[in-house]
């Protein structure tokens, strides 16, 4: 009984792919990007005006304004979502570093993200390697009132196989065994500074915490094996609330309008640049979709939102905020799907967290390869965590977005930096972006029938331990089993 449950499942998918024929629409959304994307001089003008968009800040706001009047004069019913929540932004910060207390040099960093309000912290420095806590439970009390040197990533020469923790997470960790301090080695050459939050919850963590560049890092790990060093870390910044605002521009569905597909990302960046790659490639791609939809005045079975969301760098507050809102209003049932563009660029197939996918979503990415064989039609499927899509996937919601994209004119680098500026930007990449992106979205709303719902429970948890999930959400406290 369950086999032939499982051939009709299949072949009900495969039916599907077949019936979904989209290839005159997504010939017209590829000719009207191509031609009329103002993704690219939308962002620059953005980049030029406003600079960088920190939530909370006069910048946030104007960005907010920005993408509400863009929609706006696309022909959209577009809404501020507003929230308030704790937020944090840096003010001063001096990090020194020597042999001994009384000889500490001045050395170029960063604070990170939710560090305290205020701290002044000297003590001696302990490398703690890739900062995981099997780096700690060699000796426990090695970093008990001493700063952790941690290196951000995976360490040249580790093990293969050594998992690389989000920047918060080593925080954590750090702060479990005991440190009076953390400083995380950024792996870029060239000095270059990475900010981001180093608080798992989006809450102040009780230590504080700075990056500094790699040559300096490298030098204090080597010194640090033959020699004692100590740090002082000082600073301030600032914690309260804060107000933003989610930017949200509505298709209604005309066959099913209480199904939604949400095509998120976030407007938001941190405050060294202007955030041109993390994300403006991204949240400027969605407006650009949406201008595309109104363009060609497609319609769409499901409802489809377009949704600009702030407050992720800061700890996924608009996405959070988004589905608490739904979860209060009962309609988390409603949102079918949601693709998530952070940092996508030039995507050669599309991802996805649910398998079942996979055939509807190759199948629509043949229509795209007869249009253009840069396409790929790859197909990825599993699940991360640190962007908006997460507080979708933590209720079970399917989860997706492009594969295969790499950022453009050696961007990587430049993550969370001073160096996150415009020049980066490569215009036929985030047209690419668009169209692409335009023809999923289009795609999903107008299938005949998704052939996936939300996870149960015990779906979920299982889903998630799959995917290596359990210790870095039990680290979060977002581990609910």
């Amino acid at each position: 009984m369950k086999a032939l449950f499982v051939l009709f499942a299949c072949c009900f998918v495969l039916n599907a792919a077949a019936q979904d024929d989209f290839s005159v629409v997504f010939n017209k959304i590829n000719a009207d990007v191509q031609s009329n994307s103002k993704a690219y001089s939308n962002l620059k003008s953005a980049t030029e005006t406003i600079g960088h968009r920190l939530t909370g800040s006069a910048n946030g706001a104007k960005a907010e304004d920005y993408a509400y009047k863009l929609l706006k004069s696309y022909g959209y019913d577009v809404k501020f979502q507003p929230f308030e929540v704790e937020s944090w932004s840096r003010l001063t910060n001096e990090t020194k570093i020597g042999s001994s207390v009384d000889s500490l040099l001045k050395i170029t960093s960063v604070t990170l993200a939710h560090s305290p309000v205020k701290a002044n912290v000297t003590a001696e420095m302990v490398d703690m390697g890739n900062g995981l806590e099997e780096d700690y439970v060699k000796n426990p009390d090695l970093v008990k009132g001493k700063i952790a040197l941690v290196y951000l990533g995976v360490l040249p020469g580790s093990p293969a196989g050594t998992p690389s923790l989000h920047r918060s997470e080593k925080a954590s960790i750090a702060t479990k065994y005991g440190a009076s301090g953390i400083i995380i080695i950024n792996g870029v050459k060239g000095g270059v500074l990475l900010t981001g939050t180093a608080s798992v919850t989006g809450k102040l963590i009780p230590i504080p915490a700075v990056c500094i560049g790699l040559e300096n890092g490298m030098r204090f790990k080597e010194r640090l094996k033959t020699q004692k060093m100590f740090a002082n870390l000082n600073m301030t910044n600032f914690s309260g609330a804060i107000k933003a605002r989610n930017v949200i521009a509505t298709l209604k569905g005309t066959a099913y309008p209480n199904e939604k597909i949400v095509v998120g990302g976030h407007l938001d960046s941190w405050d060294l640049a202007t955030g041109a790659i993390d994300n403006g490639i991204g949240s400027f791609a969605i407006i650009d979709m949406a201008r595309t939809f109104k363009a060609l005045n497609l319609s769409t079975k499901r409802t489809v939102e377009f949704v600009l969301f702030m407050g992720e760098e800061q700890g996924l507050l608009g996405s959070k905020a988004y589905v608490e809102a739904a979860k209060h209003s009962n309609d988390l049932d409603k949102v079918r799907f949601m693709l998530n563009y952070d940092m996508t660029n030039d995507p050669k197939g599309f991802s996805t967290s649910r398998n079942e996918m996979k055939d509807l979503f190759t199948a629509w990415g043949s229509q795209i390869v007869k249009l253009d064989t840069g396409f790929k039609n790859m197909f990825s499927v599993g699940a991360s965590l640190h962007s908006d899509h997460q507080p979708f996937m933590l209720q079970g919601i399917p989860t997706g977005g492009g594969a295969g994209g790499k950022l453009p004119n050696n961007s990587g680098p430049y993550y969370h930096s001073d160096g996150d500026v415009f020049k980066l930007v490569d215009e036929q990449g985030i047209k690419n972006t668009v169209r692409y992106s335009a023809m999923l979205t289009y795609a999903l709303a107008n299938t005949a029938t998704i052939p996936i719902t939300r996870f149960s429970e015990v779906a979920l948890k299982d889903f998630l331990q799959e995917n290596n999930l359990e210790v870095p959400l039990k680290i979060a406290g977002e581990w609910r089993w």
